[in-house]
């Protein structure tokens, strides 16, 4: 026997729960605002790139790059985990956010990479940068970067997706502080090596945020436990059950933002599949995982057995 929370047909879809389709519209909304000003901000930076020669703005202005087309992609990422679930994709493309964030830390990991590779060059061949010019463009990227981070910010708890884009601009507006600094010591001071210095900068800011996102997306696709779930604990509280003998094949992944699945083998007393009781068995493991733990684990699936039955599975697990 196995059990899991009945839904109706639209509850897995991102649509069908009307809190979440409502979180869904937001996101996409904020997302939506963020990637029209920082596109608009990308061809300014563009331009100032060429007026100026910074490598600062120029690494700037790759991270903002970045900063598009990873926008573009948690856009593209809201609208398909609106589509419901049909066919052999039994989750719908819950994944699609996940993929779209460690594809966003990829990209900015290789820009760090060519920053370096720029900076090295030019500390053969310095080009002369022009201070109030610099200025003015990084003042101006700082402006289109809060007015991004102030409107992701109400949502970045929400989703994978929000978080990367949030991180995404706030780095990006730290990098536009540095070359404002930048700026400002080679009009006052006319110290030309600030722009290498801002530029290394940036690039040691990209690199820590990036691995986190790397890491963090990179235990989802592999299926790895929750970090906010201990197995053991789980196990001890579903045998605390009532005529519950062992649990073993226990396991917890996580599909996407706020979508935990748990499954195990649980073994219950002989007597529960004679008198009637292994439904009620089965009420209580679902209680127990949808509300003791730190993760509402809606999606819990347990195939209850008697006594005995593990000797004739072919593969068993803790």
């Amino acid at each position: 026997m196995s059990g899991g929370h009945a839904h109706d047909a639209a509850g897995h879809g991102a649509a069908g729960h009307g809190a979440a389709g409502h979180g869904a519209d937001a996101s996409t909304t904020r997302i939506a605002i963020a990637f029209g000003i920082t596109a608009a901000l990308l061809i300014a930076q563009v331009v100032g790139s060429i007026l100026t020669g910074s490598l600062a703005l120029l690494v700037d202005t790759v991270h903002m790059l970045t900063d598009v087309a990873g926008l573009g992609v948690a856009l593209t990422a809201q609208w398909l985990l609106r589509r419901p679930p049909k066919g052999r994709r039994t989750w719908g493309l819950v994944r699609v956010e996940v993929l779209a964030a460690a594809a966003q830390a990829a990209a900015l990991l290789v820009v760090a990479l060519l920053v370096v590779v720029e900076g090295v060059r030019r500390l053969g061949e310095p080009t002369e940068v022009p201070g109030p010019l610099l200025l003015v463009f990084g003042i101006v990227g700082l402006a289109g970067n809060l007015v991004s981070l102030a409107v992701l910010a109400g949502g970045r708890g929400s989703s994978l997706n929000l978080r990367a884009a949030f991180l995404e601009v706030l780095n990006d507006a730290i990098g536009s502080v540095t070359v404002i600094a930048a700026a400002v010591a080679i009009w006052l001071w006319g110290f030309q090596q600030a722009d290498l210095i801002a530029s290394a900068l940036v690039a040691a800011l990209i690199v820590p945020r990036s691995v986190v996102l790397l890491r963090e997306t990179g235990r989802i696709l592999l299926e790895a436990a929750p970090e906010e779930l201990d197995l053991d604990d789980v196990r001890e509280h579903l045998m605390e059950i009532e005529h519950v003998v062992s649990v073993h094949d226990l396991h917890a992944s996580t599909l996407g933002t706020g979508l935990h699945q748990l499954t195990a083998h649980v073994v219950v007393d002989q007597s529960c599949f004679a008198d009637g009781h292994a439904p009620r068995v089965l009420d209580l493991l679902q209680e127990c995982a949808a509300e003791h733990f730190p993760l509402k684990l809606e999606h819990a699936t347990f195939q209850l057995e008697p006594p005995g039955h593990a000797e004739h599975e072919p593969h068993l697990h803790d």
